[in-house]
C-alpha cells in the first residue's frame, strides 16, 4: 500500500539548509516546491525541509542519522566548512556503532555514523 515515506521538519532558512543537505552531505534534491525542499535520503526514503514548518528541537533531539562508511571523511568535510561539531568520531560500545555529531543550519542535531557489527550493517549494505 505504502509508496515511500517522506520525514518533513521545518526551517527558517532554506537556502543554508540546503547548501548543508545537497552540498555537504550530497543528498539528492528530488522536489523543490518553492518554500518546500525535497531530498533523497541514502538507502531508501525522503527528508524535507519546509519554511511554513516549526522549527521544533530540545537539547539534541531530533537526531537526524545518516549511515556512512566513510565517517571520518564526512566529519572532515564539516569541519572544513566551518560546521559546530561536537566531538571528533569515536567508537560507541554500547551501540557498537563508529560516529559523530554535528549541528544543521536550524540547529538540529545529525549524527554521521557506521555500525560496527555485521549483525547491524547488514540492513545497509547495498
Amino acid at each position: 500500500m505504502q509508496r515511500g515515506f517522506i520525514a518533513f521538519f521545518g526551517t527558517d532558512d532554506l537556502e543554508a539548509t540546503h547548501e548543508f543537505y545537497a552540498n555537504l552531505l550530497a543528498l539528492t534534491l528530488v522536489i523543490d516546491q518553492g518554500t518546500c525542499r525535497i531530498y533523497r535520503a541514502p538507502g531508501g526514503g525522503f527528508i524535507g525541509f519546509c519554511e511554513h514548518l516549526e522549527v521544533c528541537r530540545a537539547e539534541r533531539a531530533p537526531i537526524l542519522t545518516f549511515v556512512t562508511d566513510a565517517v571520518d571523511e564526512v566529519y572532515e568535510k564539516l569541519v572544513r566548512s566551518g560546521v559546530k561539531t561536537a566531538s571528533e568520531p569515536r567508537f560507541n560500545e554500547k551501540y557498537g556503532i563508529y560516529h559523530c555529531f554535528a549541528e544543521d543550519p536550524q540547529g538540529y542535531t545529525v549524527e554521521i555514523q557506521r555500525f560496527e557489527r555485521d549483525q547491524d550493517a547488514r540492513h545497509f549494505e547495498r
